[in-house]
């Protein structure tokens, strides 16, 4: 049994802060899905302006992801996760306090302001301190225990909203992050570098404990042509990536971060609790399902695009199953559904562990940035269609059954597109990149 490396509890405990920051950042972010029917009461909305809500978030958090992949490279994930803990907060304060739709839409701005930050900069963080075999698995982690911010929001953040009120709740969200910015300042850093550590010398047969940076920065050195998105934006990989990303989560972000409790409780005829119960068990199968997608990324590198749109296709089967025969489904049907549904989250992560095997560490924050736009476009586009296609069929807001079948059908534009996107862009990058499995 190996002996670990000296610098393995403090890649663990920055790593496991940053994951903290993550979670905050994912409760922050699908705190709305769950607050649905207390937002159109509040601000006397309709389902067009309540999808306006949630599309403005990811709107300014797809918006920033290529500038914050820039600005990543530049300054380093530990400023930018506290400075979107901070931006978080300081969103949810405005919407405790709002009670006209500007105020709510400035909310939620920040909010997405704020969460574009977090994810691409705590990946950025796992190649700096771990090594190159671990990365696959951790990011696969670290997406995976995130979702446990949408346990947070559907359980205790509801909870807080029914038994407190509308200004308790998103109060309460104001002040955790704040205080996570705090942690995050204090514990993060950047690398081993920034934390004071001096390099050991290693023998040639230890650069398996080399981090990931290290070993992609020996094997390919940072280019010497045009800037970094540049760069970034004429690799055929990083097409990919975002492809990947592109196709496989966005219908379980639809269901989490807008209209899944909505359409357990209007259009299934589901209790509350049983609503929340739903999303929780999305949460929980996309945690056990992260970390073996990841160990089959990590084993199988050339199964990771093939697995990816099989999971689309199963994705695809479950919205059927649910949306094709007449009726509410039972309750079984519904938890496999929301299973199966959620699968397609830790998938999306496929894309950043293909898109960081064909660019260089110089390039991998503007990278990921491209990559992870993907599904939130995807995902923004899908909430707004359907917002404005509920409204159509449902205008006096009485949505039914009917209603929500024929305007979630419209999710099968973007998987259309995504199918076609990824499985042109992996031809372009097998001819690219002859010698990496994908």
């Amino acid at each position: 049994m190996s002996t670990p490396a000296p610098s393995s509890s403090r890649a663990l405990l920055v790593w496991g802060v940053a994951l903290a920051a993550y979670v905050v950042a994912v409760l922050n972010r699908s705190s709305l899905g769950v607050a649905g029917l207390e937002t159109t009461e509040r601000f006397d909305v309709g389902a067009s302006l309540l999808a306006t809500f949630a599309v403005a978030q990811l709107v300014v958090y797809a918006g920033l992801q290529i500038p914050v992949g820039v600005l990543l490279d530049r300054l380093g994930p530990r400023l930018l996760i506290a400075g979107g803990a901070v931006l978080m907060g300081l969103g949810q304060l405005v919407l405790a306090l709002a009670t006209e739709v500007p105020g709510a839409l400035l909310g939620r701005v920040l909010v997405g302001a704020g969460d574009a930050m977090t994810f691409v900069s705590v990946i950025r963080l796992i190649p700096a301190w771990f090594p190159v075999r671990r990365v696959p698995l951790l990011t696969q982690v670290t997406g995976a225990v995130g979702q446990l911010g949408q346990i947070l929001s559907a359980v205790p953040l509801v909870l807080v909203l029914h038994g407190r009120g509308w200004g308790a709740a998103f109060g309460s969200l104001a002040v955790l992050g704040l205080a996570a910015a705090l942690v995050v300042a204090s514990l993060v850093r950047d690398s081993p570098d920034d934390a004071g550590r001096t390099h050991r010398r290693r023998r040639p047969g230890a650069a398996g404990e080399r981090t990931a940076a290290e070993v992609l920065r020996a094997r390919a050195p940072r280019p010497a042509d045009g800037g970094a998105l540049r760069a970034v934006v004429r690799e055929p990989g990083v097409w990919l990536g975002f492809w990947v990303h592109f196709l496989t989560p966005f219908s379980s972000q639809v269901v989490v971060l807008l209209w899944g409790f909505s359409f357990f409780v209007e259009g299934q005829g589901r209790t509350t609790g049983e609503a929340s119960a739903l999303l929780s068990v999305n949460v929980v199968a996309a945690i056990v399902s992260g970390p073996l997608l990841g160990e089959l990324a990590a084993r199988r590198p050339g199964r990771r695009t093939g697995t990816a749109l099989v999971i689309a296709v199963a994705v695809a089967l479950a919205w059927v199953a649910v949306l094709g025969p007449p009726g509410s489904r039972p309750l079984g049907v519904l938890v496999a559904f929301s299973v199966v549904v959620a699968v397609g989250g830790p998938a999306s992560l496929i894309g950043f562990d293909v898109a960081r095997s064909c660019v260089t560490p110089a390039r991998l924050g503007t990278a990921t940035g491209l990559v992870n736009t993907g599904g939130f476009v995807a995902a923004l586009a899908s909430m707004l269609a359907i917002g404005v296609a509920l409204d159509v069929l449902a205008p006096g807001g009485d949505r039914d059954l009917d209603a929500y079948r024929w305007a979630f059908a419209l999710m099968a534009v973007p998987w259309v597109l995504g199918v076609v996107g990824l499985l042109v862009s992996r031809a372009r990058t097998r001819a690219a990149h002859p010698g990496i499995a994908l």
